[in-house]
Order: C-alpha cells, then sequence, then structure tokens
C-alpha cells in the first residue's frame, strides 16, 4: 500500500470516527431518536476491509454498524440524518442508528439480532456462485455472535457448499458486558472454531488498517478462486460502552487504558510518519474530515422531518406495500 492509499484511508477513519462523535453529542442534546451502539476504535476493521474488497461485494454488518456504512458509501450527512430521523436519512427515517443500510453500493443492512445476518451473507454467496458473477458476501459480527447457533449453521453451510464468503469476527472482548472468554472454552471465539468445519481461521490486529486490508485481500482471492469460506478473527476494542445507556464500569482501567495506546487512527498516523508523509499533511486529512462532519451536523439539523406517506414506501422490492399472494 502506497502512502496515497494509506492517507486516504486514514482521512477515511477520521471521518468515521468525528461522524461518531458527533452522534454521542447529539444523543445527549435530545436530537438522536433511541440508542445508539457506537463503533469508535473499530475504524480499521471497516475501512480495511472494504479497501479489499470490490464495488460489488455485498456487505452485511451488526447494529454497531455505523462504519461499515461510511466505508460503504454512506455519507456523514445520511448516517446522522438517519440517526436524528430525518427524511434525508440513509433509510428516510426508519431505521436509525441500528439499521443502516445502502443497497446501492451492496451494503445489505445492519441487524439487531445477534448474530441473523450471518445466514443471510451466506445466501447471498450462494446466489453469487449461481450466477458466476465473482462477488463476495462479508459478514462483520461481534464476539458475542460466536455462541449463538447461526454462526455454527452459517459455517457448515458455507463450508459444505464451498461458498465465497467471508466472516470477520470484530472481537472487542465483551459480549454486551460480559467478557467474552468467561463464557467461551476456546481463547479465539471465531478462529478457533473454523477448523471443525474444515475452514481456515485467522486472527488480525483488528486496529491496524494496512494489516486488516492485506488480510482481507488474500482471503478474498481464496474465496473468488473456488477455495471456499473462511474466517478472520479481528482483535479490537471500544471506546464507548456497549450502548448510549452503559457507562462500561465493568471494565478495567488498565485495559481501558493500554487499548486507547493502540487507537487505529494513531497506529495509521505513525505508519504514514514512518513513511515520510508530514505532519501537516496528516493534520490537513483530519481537518477536512473535521470539516465535512460539521456541515453533515447542520445540514442534518435544518433537514426536514418524514413525510408519514413515506411509511408504506420500500417495504416490497418494487418500492411499494401492496400485499400479494
Amino acid at each position: 500500500m502506497d502512502t496515497g492509499e494509506l492517507l486516504a484511508l486514514y482521512e477515511q477513519m477520521a471521518l468515521i470516527r468525528r461522524t461518531e462523535k458527533a452522534a454521542h453529542d447529539l444523543f445527549l442534546q435530545g436530537l438522536v431518536k433511541g440508542t445508539t451502539h457506537l463503533a469508535a476504535g473499530h475504524e480499521a476493521i471497516a475501512v480495511g476491509a472494504s479497501a479489499a474488497l470490490r464495488e460489488d461485494d455485498y456487505v452485511f454488518a451488526t447494529y454497531r454498524g455505523h462504519h461499515h456504512a461510511m466505508a460503504r458509501g454512506a455519507s456523514p450527512e445520511e448516517c446522522l440524518a438517519e440517526l436524528m430521523s430525518r427524511a434525508t436519512g440513509l433509510c428516510k427515517a426508519k431505521g436509525g442508528s441500528m439499521h443502516l443500510t445502502k443497497a446501492a453500493t451492496h451494503m445489505l443492512g445492519s441487524y439487531a439480532i445477534v448474530g441473523a445476518h450471518l445466514p443471510m451473507a451466506v445466501g447471498a454467496a450462494w446466489s453469487a456462485k449461481l450466477r458466476g458473477t465473482g462477488q463476495l458476501a462479508v459478514a462483520f459480527f461481534g464476539d458475542g455472535a460466536t455462541n449463538i447457533g447461526a454462526f455454527h449453521e452459517a459455517l457448515n453451510l458455507a463450508a459444505v457448499w464451498k461458498l465465497p464468503v467471508l466472516f470477520v469476527c470484530e472481537n472487542n472482548l465483551y459480549m454486551e458486558y460480559t467478557p467474552i472468554a468467561d463464557v467461551t472454552a476456546v481463547a479465539r471465539p471465531a478462529a478457533d472454531r473454523a477448523p471443525a468445519y474444515g475452514i481456515p481461521g485467522e486472527v488480525v490486529d483488528g486496529n491496524d488498517v494496512v494489516s486488516v486490508q492485506e488480510a482481507v485481500a488474500r482471503l478474498a482471492r481464496r474465496a473468488r478462486a473456488g477455495d471456499g469460506p473462511a474466517v478472520l478473527e479481528a482483535e479490537t476494542y471500544r471506546h464507548f460502552g456497549h450502548s448510549r445507556a452503559d457507562p462500561a464500569t465493568y471494565r478495567p482501567a488498565e485495559e481501558v487504558e493500554r487499548w486507547l495506546k493502540h487507537d487505529p487512527l494513531d497506529i495509521a498516523r505513525g505508519r504514514l510518519i514512518e513513511a515520510g508523509v508530514s505532519e501537516d499533511t496528516v493534520t490537513a486529512a483530519d481537518e477536512r474530515a473535521r470539516a465535512v462532519v460539521r456541515e453533515a451536523i447542520e445540514a442534518a439539523k435544518n433537514a426536514p422531518p418524514p413525510d408519514p406517506r413515506e411509511a408504506f414506501t420500500d417495504v416490497w422490492a418494487d418500492g411499494g406495500a401492496a400485499w400479494r399472494t
């Protein structure tokens, strides 16, 4: 990866981080409806993976999916407007924080039911294989989903049918409030279980955007070549609690401090400086991200509320809601 590419990824991560910060602040101001599950700290996984994918590859995410929606083309304004229940929102105010979706860019949704989207990614991969399109399906999920039946069902079918699907676990050490290590028999909840289904399982530093990009690119080539699915466990850490209602006091202070020093943006910035990119250039990327999000906040605040007549649009693929038999 050359420095131009890395700088672009750094700026995208900075844009996501600032959008997440805006979501946090707007929630505290009473402008975000419902709860939010922030992904600050997870940016390198979404951005690094997306950099390794084709534009027509399918992506499925969890309710902590702001970073994935933005990595696949959603703008800060679209996301913040959706969180604020505005007509200009990504889903026209129908989805909110937990259901960000941009089908036009093949980001096929964020799902609030833990693990529910993994079999859906398998279905998308099966479709791609049948149609011979060379497309890949990628399911991003948290460590807690590895103890859900759908995780095992999805891995099994993907292996049996040798499908072009990647299972990427964002292991942030906690399944909501419970440490994953306390309730799981293996050290690597995703990667250690992959061999049971005859597929490779790897672990990567999920806070290093370059390492994530390289791992996903390699596994994507393998899947497109017909060698079947793989599991990638990306180790990361969320900067906030599980949701806005969670102060995360159950996490040891020294653990939080250690992970905050391993920040995805700091790692990418360090790589850029080491490669000879000036501090001013990196700071300019930060400032561009800041300006975009500042404008997005104002645009979302000034956007109109949704038209109630829109409630029954986009229920079916034809854009309507008329029942059919």
